[in-house]
């Protein structure tokens, strides 16, 4: 039998899941509901293991990871972010990497239209004035008819796109690599100097670190709106913390941050021009045991011989 650990269980979800009570009737696991905490507390949890259940980024996957644990041959992560591999080491140790694309995309982009609408409307200021006792009057930004940047159509940016043009949104897209889907493609400067709305929804990589940077942000259409469900680091934050107290970008829904959870005191915390959301963007009951049941169907298949959803090996 291959050894399989789930070294990252916290906060549990795996444990809880219907997905897992099935798959230990058929496999045994070595299970860790603690985060490891340091490198060589990951590699002391998975070391002779040939499998390992990634749940949280937090842990990474290093090279020296890699090089401590000869006998592992697949990493099934849960989720789409990989940017805690390192893929040219996996590759060098001949490890199969997996992740569980698709499944959060409704939950996303759904939370992706509540931020935009939340800063168009200006909702949580206007909430809290009210339970203040307050009946406040002002501009809001009508979204219908306006134009939405969409950058990077994987499965996310696609749905988001769908739900923009279902209130009425007019949709251009750039993605990393172009295909017909269906929607106007533009160049990259065009759509940041066009788009009333930029949504980003591109995978962190090193190809994306700092994508939308300090030179990037000024070029977006002045008074537009900024949404990120992506990841914190491919947007330079400094950057765009600098726009928004200039009102060069009129406001921000955000869901992802450099550092996570986001520190008490923030600079984001403080500008009113900000909705603000703890990277929950995909945690719905239904993405949970969807991409829980999904990275454990990838190391069945691992297992049979028929690897899906590959995105290293």
């Amino acid at each position: 039998m291959p050894r399989i650990v789930i070294p990252d269980d916290y906060p549990v979800v795996m444990a809880n899941s219907r997905a897992y009570r099935d798959f230990t009737t058929r496999h045994e696991v070595g299970y860790y509901d603690s985060l490891p905490g340091t490198e060589p507390a990951l590699i002391e949890r998975i070391r002779g293991a040939e499998i390992a259940v990634n749940i949280r980024s937090s842990c990474r996957f290093t090279a020296a990871v890699f090089e401590a644990c000869p006998d592992l041959k697949q990493v099934s992560i849960w989720g789409t972010g990989t940017d805690n591999i390192d893929f040219a080491a996996a590759s060098r140790h001949g490890v199969t990497v997996t992740n569980t694309p698709g499944v959060s995309a409704p939950s996303i982009a759904e939370h992706t239209l509540a931020l935009l609408l939340a800063v168009a409307r200006k909702i949580p200021a206007l909430d809290a004035q009210v339970r203040q006792g307050q009946w406040p009057r002002g501009s809001m930004t009508q979204l219908s008819g306006k134009t939405v940047g969409v950058i990077g159509l994987g499965a996310i940016g696609q749905r988001f796109a769908r739900l923009a043009q279902g209130i009425g949104m007019r949709v251009i897209a750039w993605t990393m690599h172009p295909r017909d889907l269906g929607f106007e493609m533009v160049p990259l400067d065009e759509l940041l100097a066009s788009s009333d709305v930029v949504s980003l929804h591109l995978r962190l990589s090193e190809d994306t670190r700092g994508f939308l940077g300090r030179e990037q942000l000024a070029r977006m259409k002045p008074g537009a709106i900024f949404v990120n469900t992506a990841r914190g680091p491919i947007a330079d934050e400094q950057a765009l913390v600098d726009a928004l107290r200039s009102g060069h970008i009129s406001g921000a829904g955000l869901d992802v941050f450099d550092q996570e959870p986001l520190p008490a005191g923030h600079v984001l915390t403080e500008l009113p021009n900000v909705v603000l959301s703890p990277h929950c963007a995909g945690i719905t009951p239904e993405v949970l045991e969807a991409g829980l049941a999904l990275s454990l169907e990838n190391v069945e298949r691992f297992l049979a011989g028929n690897p899906q959803h590959v995105v290293a090996r």
